[in-house]
């Protein structure tokens, strides 16, 4: 086994591969001249114009996805500046205002009870629509949070009008803890 006893310096490496080259015939440099032709337009493709092309192919679907976030953030935002610029309300007013509600979108399939400025929403076979609506009400014209939420689907009972075959609408059954404004 032979050692090496010199060190690789550039200028060696340089000079052998200049001596290796040489003695390359010309088809052999062609070759070899196009196949770094091609790797080189290959790493440009890969690292540098294929990721340009996916971000500009992917940019009107995401500005689309931040718009949508845009907007709904600025519907919050609305929303809230609304809130904040309404009257106080007192406890009495928003209990008041939260019992009418209660009674007109969910009529007898809600029962509430109301302990210091908590109230409690027991629902029972609920419609998601009219549940929906309710909360919505609830939050702007009684200014109640929503602070805690149970709430399990429910299979409708069947309607003897309607075949067999037809497929009930979900219910909700469960209840709701509203915080309430202090007084």
């Amino acid at each position: 086994m032979r050692k090496l006893d010199h060190k690789l310096n550039p200028h060696s490496v340089q000079h052998a591969l200049q001596q290796r080259w040489t003695a390359l015939s010309s088809r052999e440099q062609n070759l070899l001249r196009w196949a770094a032709i091609v790797l080189m337009l290959a790493s440009l493709w890969w690292w540098g114009l294929a990721p340009a092309l996916n971000a500009l192919r992917e940019a009107p679907a995401q500005q689309a996805r931040l718009d949508a976030q845009w907007q709904h953030l600025t519907d919050l935002q609305t929303q809230a500046q609304t809130l904040q610029k309404l009257p106080r309300m007192t406890q009495a007013a928003a209990l008041k205002a939260l019992q009418n509600s209660t009674t007109e979108h969910l009529g007898s399939g809600a029962q509430l009870n109301t302990t210091g400025d908590r109230s409690t929403v027991t629902l029972n076979a609920v419609n998601p629509e009219a549940l929906s609506r309710w909360l919505a009400q609830v939050r702007t014209q009684a200014r109640a949070v929503p602070v805690e939420a149970h709430f399990q689907r429910t299979a409708k009972e069947a309607n003897p009008a309607k075949p067999s075959g037809a497929a009930a609408p979900a219910l909700w059954s469960g209840s709701v803890v509203l915080s309430l404004p202090a007084s």
